[in-house]
């Protein structure tokens, strides 16, 4: 397809120049030929996903716009419900598992006129940084497919990354979103923690879980997040709820914060030459550009605790339906007791509270930082030497973990490629509830660079 927005797309499916149904298929025949080798799609919904194309074209001839997704193909990372459709969170577990009721997340696209194309792969039970754990089989780096795609929401990213799906739901409990849209070259956004409802997605810890788009453009994101987004929590929010006119935002007075201590801390040298040249764009794009410092969180018993809590009894009665890997992570919660996962809850408390002041306390609007310290590593030689699986996952989500202890709003955006051609993601985190913030320089960094 020639266009390069979901708007631009609308644009077309609204005058009746372009079919909800011809984009569908196109899509459809771009899964049958890209899906056996990136292993993107758990679950394709061809049928049903041309039924719905075919309502969409009738509504849309009919003059029943629905607004910008209306007739636009989008696919759901596989732990997201949907009615009468499996959501096998890419356990044997869970391999049969049909919902009744679709998620909160899933109504909203629905109800605002995107078709849901199908269900994508992921790390099992998202528990992981790069979609190799998975009963379905690993995904691939659309840019080069002996690599991985990351995680959890690899086979998400993926599939926007090859074109086979305009856009795509993710969830981010240490990065999940943001850490495969760096790897395979799409934008990624975390919104505010409950910015967006987590109802109807399988859990990995409740308290850090985030659902948010992964799409092409940062205009498309914001598009995504306008259809999602909790309309009671916008009401209550600081920034604005039209997160499309923030894009428009003037970004010259923003003031912005770039703690290169951590964050910048062991980079690979191409990573840390693509974001140093990102930061240059961004200083004739803001008003200045100051070094902070950020104490870090990186305390895992929270996420540790839940995640065992919410797989206690499958993991008692039928182990053998998990992946070793996963398995031993989950089983690394078992003996968090009640009080410290009473204090591990209180100190989450006291982190989202206390990051505010770091924006006051320093006079910036946004931070920067690179998304991953590392490109995409290859899987070959992960698959040899599984022990190295685990170390590596943590190095790819050491600058994304923080953001959701936090329950910062987060985006990644391409900001360069390695010589071999991987992409190399910078990460913009802001304010709690000021995605519009994000998304304007985000916007301003992708039309300048």
């Amino acid at each position: 397809m020639q266009y390069s927005t979901i708007l631009e797309l609308s644009d077309q499916l609204r005058s009746g120049a372009l079919s909800p149904v011809e984009l569908t298929r196109d899509c459809l025949d771009s899964i049958e030929h890209l899906n056996p080798q990136l292993n993107a799609f758990i679950t394709i919904n061809g049928k049903s996903a041309l039924a719905d194309a075919e309502v969409a074209e009738v509504e849309i001839q009919r003059g029943y716009w629905r607004g910008p997704l209306h007739g636009i193909p989008v696919g759901l990372k596989d732990l997201i419900d949907t009615a009468g459709v499996r959501t096998t969170a890419a356990s044997q577990l869970f391999e049969q598992r049909v919902p009744s009721a679709d998620a909160e997340v899933v109504s909203r696209l629905k109800t605002a006129g995107a078709i849901v194309i199908g269900k994508q792969n992921l790390h099992e039970f998202a528990y992981g940084g790069s979609s190799m754990v998975s009963y379905f089989g690993e995904v691939h780096n659309p840019r080069d497919t002996a690599y991985i795609a990351g995680g959890s929401s690899g086979g998400s990213a993926a599939a926007v990354a090859a074109g086979l799906c305009w856009a795509a739901i993710g969830t981010d409990t240490a990065g999940s979103i943001r850490l495969p849209a760096s790897l395979c070259g799409v934008v990624g956004l975390k919104p505010t923690y409950g910015r967006v409802s987590a109802r109807g997605v399988i859990p990995l810890s409740q308290s850090l879980d985030h659902v948010g788009p992964i799409t092409r453009t940062v205009t498309d994101a914001a598009v995504m997040l306008q259809a999602i987004a909790d309309k009671a929590v916008d009401a209550s929010s600081d920034g604005t709820s039209n997160f499309a006119a923030a894009l428009d935002q003037d970004t010259r007075n923003l003031r912005i914060g770039v703690p290169h201590t951590f964050f910048f801390d062991d980079l690979d040298a191409e990573v840390a030459e693509s974001v140093e040249r990102a930061i240059s764009v961004l200083k004739n794009l803001t008003a200045r550009i100051t070094e902070i410092r950020l104490a870090v969180p990186t305390d895992r018993k929270l996420q540790s605790a839940e995640s065992y809590r919410y797989h206690q009894d499958w993991v008692r009665e039928s182990p053998e339906l998990y992946q070793p890997e996963t398995l031993r992570r989950i089983l690394s919660g078992q003996n968090i007791s009640d009080a410290d996962f009473e204090r591990a809850g209180q100190g989450l408390e006291r982190e989202r509270r206390d990051i505010g002041s770091v924006f006051k306390d320093n006079e910036v609007d946004l931070l920067i930082t690179p998304t991953t310290p590392i490109p995409a590593p290859a899987i070959a030689p992960l698959k040899r030497n599984p022990e190295q699986l685990r170390p590596t996952e943590l190095t790819l989500l050491r600058n994304t973990r923080p953001v959701n202890v936090w329950g910062l709003p987060a985006i990644s955006v391409p900001c360069g490629l390695t010589k071999s051609g991987l992409p190399i993601g910078l990460q913009i985190i802001g304010p709690a509830w000021r995605e519009d913030l994000v998304l304007a320089l985000a916007r301003a960094y992708e039309k300048n660079s």
